[in-house]
């Protein structure tokens, strides 16, 4: 019995051929490739700049950063997330307050967030989830009206849009993930996108230590003596992540159709099967189409999860709330039952295998074996 995959990248020869020009060259670190790809990317995503990073993680302490917000300040989020999001509140010196999500979609409810806000809160930090983003209009409303900046945590929506609106159009910064089950991957690796040049320009000196000057100014002009004007840290994106990542965004769309294709096929076996549940696409919505993850009884979730992995069926789970995290309970005092939609989300949810080099055979097997196996156990 061959194994179907959680997920398999997309490197190809294209890629390969880019990187390989890059390892020949003379300039390995954060150069011209980086800035060629910081174009392109921010063209796509209709923003005016793009920051390449080692990680989302980083995009998202960055944009904190930026914006001043650390001890003493809170970020409400979603504790529905992989544990990065509120890692990075918690980096930049601020707290995450939770509130909880939509039961029929994973997404953080908008119309929780405003009954969170205190004098402390300096931040709106909105997940769109599974590639579906959040109401960003009710969440630009509410940020103007309590003077609040919004970051947005896209690491799975890089393709995603609602109700004409993309990540980055209006939150102050997005943020974006390059990792190795991404639908654009350098193996790890992020960017920041704004459409203000005092942002922009602060996030590429925190991206280097503060430095005002990169390496590819001190070494391929006329020598600058280089000044550091921040405490920043060292989340540069290379030549050779850029290099991987330039040509699979050039192909983005079409990936993402064929991911939507077998979302499609998922939802249409599955929607007749009452053991099994899975989000909703709201209309007006472009899902990214990062995950795709059902909802199962949660007294079973796990045996369930066991048995598809010895059918050969590679899955995951995404995610257990944060707040139930051993950390978050200890130094935060979460309790459970604080959000209970996350957690019965976070109890069900099994993420199955989705990327364009499934093919037909493939996802019929998995459709099979996933309604014999939740029928049966």
């Amino acid at each position: 019995m061959q194994k179907i995959e959680f997920f398999r990248h997309n490197i190809g020869t294209a890629e390969i051929a880019r990187v390989t020009k890059v390892l020949r060259s003379l300039f390995l670190t954060t150069g011209d490739v980086v800035a060629d790809f910081e174009e392109q990317f921010a063209a796509y995503l209709a923003c005016r700049y793009a920051i390449g990073l080692t990680s989302c993680t980083a995009a998202l302490h960055l944009a904190l950063l930026a914006y001043d917000i650390g001890p003493g300040d809170e970020v409400i989020t979603s504790p529905l997330s992989f544990v990065a999001t509120a890692h990075a509140i918690l980096h930049a010196g601020a707290k995450p307050v939770f509130v909880d999500v939509e039961h029929e979609t994973g997404i953080i409810n908008t119309h929780l967030i405003e009954r969170a806000i205190t004098k402390r809160t300096k931040a709106i930090l909105p997940v769109h989830l599974y590639g579906q983003m959040c109401d960003m209009k009710q969440v630009r409303s509410l940020a103007d009206r309590h003077g609040l900046v919004v970051i947005e945590d896209a690491a799975h929506a890089l393709e995603a849009e609602r109700e004409g609106v993309r990540p980055g159009q209006l939150g102050q910064v997005a943020c974006f993930s390059f990792y190795a089950t991404k639908s654009i991957t350098s193996g790890e690796g992020g960017a920041a996108v704004t459409s203000t040049a005092r942002i922009a320009k602060k996030l590429k000196q925190l991206r280097l230590h503060g430095m005002d000057l990169g390496a590819i100014d001190r070494y391929t002009k006329r020598y600058q003596h280089w000044d550091v004007e921040y405490c920043g840290w060292k989340y540069n994106m290379s030549n050779i992540q850029a290099a991987l990542l330039l040509p699979q965004l050039a192909r983005c769309e079409e990936r993402w159709r064929l991911r939507e294709a077998i979302c499609q096929r998922y939802e249409k076996a599955f929607a007749g099967v009452p053991e099994i549940g899975f989000p909703r696409i709201l209309p007006g919505s472009k899902s990214g189409r990062h995950l795709f993850t059902i909802w199962v009884k949660p007294a079973r979730r796990d045996r369930i999860l066991w048995r598809l992995q010895t059918r050969g069926i590679g899955v995951a789970v995404n995610f257990r709330p944060i707040h139930q995290l051993s950390y978050y309970r200890r130094e935060l005092a979460y309790r459970q039952g604080a959000f209970p939609i996350a957690e019965e989300i976070g109890r069900s949810t099994i993420s199955l295998p989705l990327y364009p080099q499934l093919t037909h055979r493939e996802v019929e097997r998995v459709i099979r074996v996933v309604k014999e196996v939740v029928r049966t156990t």
